[in-house]
């Protein structure tokens, strides 16, 4: 189809902004009457001028396409919105409403209502987008779906181009809303799946993934979107925030809206047929926590297997040895299983194959690799990637990582961003993380552990008084293979992804042991156990959780981890350990009155890496290492002054190599910062006895 003038769509209904800003009167045709025989569409509409865009536009456009709008009236059923006497046929729920709490109140409370208004022959319009208070559309019938997701997109392609919503748009090189301001992208929060409903505009060619969706319910319809095309004017509604031609195409898809809204209360609206979606498929496989004699692997199968109860892990040596564990798919754990596999040989390197047990129909084994630690004590050289603050798209810094040689790796926190309570929003964030293809082959093929920080612990500078937490917790457990979750109620050490308390944990990997601590769930919530005057961050079973293991470490190097840094980032947040100075305080003064050797800190979350050299306070000159982003983003600002600074750079795409080296006396530890184009940053290098242990 040959592109249309964009400027003969903004004929269209009463009244309409265009230009810079001031109010242009434009003439517009009256909506066809076949469209209206009950007079004009009417409409309740809820927009929400969000802190983001700052931007309005959806009754205005609604207006100008010749409906009549009312405010929707939280107060009342969606049957019992009514203008001048009758009931509305279209409720319209503009993009980022969902931001406010006034949306969430009343979809929560009006399913049904909502269900029975489109039954009815109504209309519902969806054009909320941020996932992270909710990514699915919470009132769709049983059966209908849609989830929403991060990635933004500003290319729009008419996927169904004879659909009564898409026909008479512009199109320009194939694509829909073109000439708009990439302020604000044009499909946000994009939706990423969806069933039993029809794609009529996607972010690809293919259609998928999909923006605008349309679900027949009853006599009525659905349509649930990702598109920003209502946000033309600034709050006041008095001034255009996007070019003039954008905004066109915002009038001409009104006034679509509104012709089809009238097809469906005429029972002229076309058949809706659900277009087919792909599969989701598997997630993972993921090694865990590995020893010198087991490893725990991770797997989330795909949907046409997840009615699969039982599944089996086959490991074999390169010596033809195999072990074979079995384990329950859990749907409590998000249709997630792990395997435990016991009989190990230290030091050796292992392949691995998953598929269901007794299973009669095709199967393609999901397939990785690991090498377990070697023997505590053993000379031996360990090489340990670590990293911050992820990207969760296609990104090399992965493939760098195995390229380094990392045999293994730790997550610091925000690995991914979630940035929610929403149980939904959480998991589907840790599985779209899982999916990036460069890090799914690294978490196949090296043991993976993890902790949390802000953003996926709930959201930036949350602390233990974050409500979601019981979720985004679940959501952890369900996605990770750590050897221990924190605690139970009962104060006991957690090996199962069940409810509980935390998720600090440990391992030893050959010369290094690292203590994932948590600073984040129990932070706040009782008084501290080093100052009952301050409130506190690790707790006290963390904290007597924490002197037991240093206690007992052999281990020539102990790194104490935590996504926060360990001193004050200078800046108005205060999830770092300046905040719980106390406690830290009290931390390295127990290393030096047991004097532990072999501790050093670790770091991340300030977007900004550093290397700190604070001098003999455990006995032995203690430093800090940061590490942070992984991804693009950073935080110059952060990069403050300070009296122990001895590295730093505001470096993106970065990563923590840790080489522990006992095969040469004394044993060496060796942190090089590196960029994802192999570029080394900066370098500290430390020995054994540097670090407290007898010359």
């Amino acid at each position: 189809m040959t592109d249309s003038d964009p400027r003969s769509n903004a004929t269209v209904g009463r009244r309409v902004l265009l230009g810079g800003g001031a109010a242009t009167a434009v003439s517009m045709a009256a909506i066809p009457a076949a469209a209206r025989p009950d007079g004009p569409v009417r409409a309740a509409v809820m927009e929400f001028a969000d802190p983001w865009t700052k931007g309005t536009g959806l009754a205005a456009l609604l207006r100008a396409a010749g409906v009549e709008v009312m405010t929707l009236d939280v107060t009342k059923p969606p049957s019992g919105q009514l203008l001048g006497g009758r009931r509305v046929d279209l409720i319209a729920f503009g993009s980022f409403v969902n931001n406010d709490p006034a949306y969430a109140a009343y979809v929560g409370q009006e399913t049904e209502g909502l269900r029975d208004f489109a039954a009815r022959g109504g209309v519902v319009l969806e054009l909320a987008q941020s996932d992270q208070f909710g990514a699915s559309v919470a009132y769709l019938p049983e059966g209908m779906s849609a989830r929403r997701a991060d990635a933004d997109h500003d290319a729009i392609y008419p996927t169904d181009r004879s659909h009564p919503l898409v026909k008479e748009l512009r199109t320009s090189n194939g694509l829909l809303f073109d000439g708009r301001d990439t302020a604000i992208r044009v499909s946000w929060e994009t939706l990423v799946s969806s069933l039993s409903m029809r794609v009529l505009m996607g972010t690809s060619a293919s259609g998928l993934p999909p923006c605008l969706l349309e679900g027949a319910h009853g006599r009525g319809r659905f349509l649930v979107s990702s598109l920003t095309v209502d946000k033309v004017y600034d709050a006041a509604g008095t001034k255009t925030i996007q070019p003039e031609l954008a905004v066109a195409d915002s009038v001409a898809f009104f006034t679509a809206v509104a012709r089809y809204v009238g097809l469906v209360r005429t029972g002229a609206a076309p058949v809706v047929v659900p277009t087919p979606v792909p599969t989701e498929p598997a997630t993972g496989p993921l090694v865990g926590h590995v020893e010198t004699d087991q490893a725990r692997i991770w797997v989330r199968p795909g949907a046409d297997h997840q009615t699969v109860t039982q599944w089996e892990c086959s490991v074999r040596s390169s010596s033809g040895a195999v072990r074979v564990a079995t384990a329950r798919l859990s749907p409590a754990n998000d249709h997630t299983v792990v395997f435990d596999v016991r009989g190990l040989r230290a030091r050796t390197a292992y392949t691995y194959q998953i598929r269901p047990r007794r299973f009669a129909g095709e199967f393609a084994p999901l397939t990785g690799s690991f090498t377990t630690a070697p023997a505590p004590g053993q000379p031996a050289v360990v090489t340990m990637g670590l990293g911050s603050c992820a990207p969760s798209d296609p990104n090399d810094v992965w493939t760098r990582i195995l390229t380094e040689g990392c045999d293994s790796f730790v997550m610091l926190g925000d690995t991914p961003y979630v940035d929610s309570g929403d149980l939904e929003v959480a998991r589907s964030k840790h599985r779209a993380f899982l999916k990036v293809p460069q890090l799914a082959e690294l978490v196949r093929s090296r043991p993976i552990w993890g902790t949390w920080d802000d953003h996926d612990f709930g959201g930036n500078d949350q602390h233990g008084d974050f409500a979601g937490k019981k979720n985004t917790r679940r959501a952890f457990v369900d996605y990770r293979a750590n050897a221990t979750f924190g605690h139970n109620a009962a104060g006991e050490r957690l090996t199962t992804r069940e409810e509980g308390n935390g998720v600090y944990t440990s391992f030893r990997r050959g010369p290094i042991e690292v203590f994932l601590i948590d600073p984040r769930w129990f932070s706040r919530t009782e008084p501290s156990w080093a100052d009952p005057d301050q409130p506190t961050c690790l707790g006290s079973l963390q904290w007597q959780w924490l002197r037991e293991r240093l206690r007992r470490s052999t281990a020539p190097f102990k790194a104490l981890a935590t996504g926060m840094i360990w001193d004050d980032k200078q800046n108005s947040e205060k999830d770092d350990w300046g905040t719980y100075s106390y406690e830290r305080d009290a931390i390295l003064d127990f290393i030096a009155a047991e004097r532990i050797p072999g501790c050093f800190l670790i770091g991340g979350d300030i977007h900004v890496s550093r290397a700190l050299d604070y001098g003999p306070r455990v006995g032995y000159d203690l430093w800090q290492f940061i590490v942070s982003p992984l991804h693009a983003s950073t935080i110059p600002s952060l990069n403050v002054p300070h009296p122990a600074l001895v590295h730093s750079a505001v470096e993106p795409h970065v990563f923590l190599k840790l080489v522990a080296d006992t095969t040469v006396s004394p044993a060496t530890l060796t942190a090089t910062w590196i960029n994802r184009d192999g570029r080394r940053i900066f370098e500290v290098r430390r020995t054994a006895t540097e670090m407290g242990h007898p010359a």
